[in-house]
């Protein structure tokens, strides 16, 4: 037990340090935000005429090798599928996704995993950071990796696809759905995973970066993929509002996060490109073509405590408050549309990347829409830290909402609770996480008994 209360604690500490949290043919990129060169891989390269396929028809396929931390060998089977789906404007775009099956019989279900690449370079896309022997710069990746290997030793097949797409589009309005759930139906038909087709019952899980994809997903599936048997959908840390997040990180600790994701989200909106052109001073645009071609943790590292409003020639929160601004700036954020699946929603309350007030109007918007949410608020952990001491009580969610144990919610319930550890769900899951957890670390065969009183 010393030996997995002692790697729980590390990861924790890891994972609170670094998780600290393609445009339209036409548009001519400004410099900060044209993207850094893409990776030499022929694989990422979709076929001519893949244009005319079904979103979701897997173009291409390899056999990989996952790693935490680059160096330490998953013990899971691994592909990755080049697969179709759409950009935000729906025309057709390929990203890869990587697929993990586990050991024993066919899997229970599918949860599609969201790492947080919180980066605008391709190269720290998923599909490279967890790959063994990639460079260690795309961290948060490399450790996220695990919270997927509790889920495959829950029974479950896991996606983890790049959401961002191939031009590392962060923050783009919808596409990152598209991605999330034309990769659900490409691991759909991969032979390999042994799954049921669309009757595979499908989670949805996601933290912070990833959270913000995740919410893309629930709030494009009944319109883009209704098809899908969606059964849950689990956000932590959750990013609803671009403007708010931005004002809070903004000469934080993590404040390299908007060097990091801003060159993506330029990428994706021209309008907000051509405003942010006016406003950014020569030593601005020099410093985001920089941190275009890094991952989250090298800018994070470089740009400590980073003021946007030295880079800029009003002050952030006045440029926020303009008009133009706001407008473009809204086409990113969530809550239009509710979601028709169940969802369970957990946040720190004293947050110090993700003010906990975007995860509140959210939720009681989606719930005055007919969204069913379980929402846990924690009072005791730092944005970082609830990444992973969440992690139990969304996997016990999750299992028992794919495997049919827990049934839909009556309406919305809101709760404010030292621990999400404390919860009677998250400590029947505690143990197992850990052990698989561990097992990862170690490079140990993922075990799939997840605990029987459900």
């Amino acid at each position: 037990m010393r030996l997995r209360t002692t790697a729980a604690v590390g990861i924790t500490a890891l994972l609170a340090t670094l998780t600290a949290a393609p445009a339209p043919a036409h548009a001519q990129p400004h410099g900060p935000i044209q993207p850094s060169a893409a990776v030499p891989d022929a694989f990422y390269t979709p076929p001519a005429g893949y244009e005319g396929t079904a979103p979701g028809t897997v173009l291409r396929s390899r056999r990989v090798q996952t790693a935490a931390l680059s160096l330490l060998p998953q013990p899971v089977e691994a592909w990755q599928l080049l697969y179709r789906t759409a950009d935000q404007h729906g025309r057709p775009m390929a990203t890869v996704t990587t697929v993990l099956r586990p050991s024993g019989g066919a899997p229970k279900g599918l949860v599609s995993y969201q790492i947080a690449q919180d980066s605008s370079a391709p190269h720290c896309a998923p599909s490279h950071a967890i790959r063994l022997g990639n460079p260690l710069d795309g961290v948060t990746g490399n450790l996220e990796i695990l919270l997927a290997d509790s889920v495959v030793a829950n029974g479950f097949a896991v996606s983890v696809p790049d959401y961002q797409g191939p031009d590392s589009q962060f923050g783009a309005p919808k596409q990152p759905g598209y991605a999330i759930l034309d990769g659900v139906r490409a691991a759909q038909r991969f032979a390999p995973l042994d799954l049921p087709g669309s009757r595979t019952p499908v989670g949805i899980w996601g933290y912070s970066g990833g959270s913000l994809a995740s919410g893309w997903a629930a709030e494009t599936q009944p319109g883009y993929a209704p098809e899908l048997n969606v059964r849950g959908v689990a956000v932590g840390g959750f990013v609803t509002d671009f403007g708010q997040a931005l004002l809070k990180i903004n000469g934080g600790y993590g404040g390299g996060l908007i060097a990091s994701v801003l060159p993506g989200v330029l990428r994706s909106n021209p309008d907000l490109a051509r405003i942010a052109d006016r406003y950014l001073t020569p030593e601005g645009k020099a410093l985001l073509a920089r941190s275009t071609t890094r991952c989250v943790g090298p800018n994070v590292l470089r740009h400590l405590f980073f003021d946007a409003d030295r880079y800029l020639t009003v002050p952030l929160r006045t440029l926020l408050d303009r008009p133009e601004v706001r407008e473009a700036l809204e086409r990113h954020n969530l809550g239009r549309t509710a979601p028709t699946a169940p969802m369970f929603v957990y946040h720190a309350v004293h947050d110090e990347l993700i003010p906990v007030d975007g995860a509140d109007r959210a939720v009681r918007g989606y719930c005055a829409r007919g969204t069913k949410i379980t929402y846990t608020r924690e009072q005791v952990s730092s944005h970082g830290s609830l990444a992973v001491t969440g992690g139990p009580a969304v996997l016990s969610w999750l299992t028992r909402r794919l495997d049919g144990t827990l049934p839909d919610p009556a309406g919305c319930s809101t709760r404010t609770i030292p621990s999400t550890l404390l919860t009677p769900e998250a400590t029947r899951d505690v143990p197992h996480f850990l052990v698989s957890v561990v097992q990862g670390m170690q490079g140990r065969r993922v075990v799939t008994d997840p605990p029987a009183d459900r």
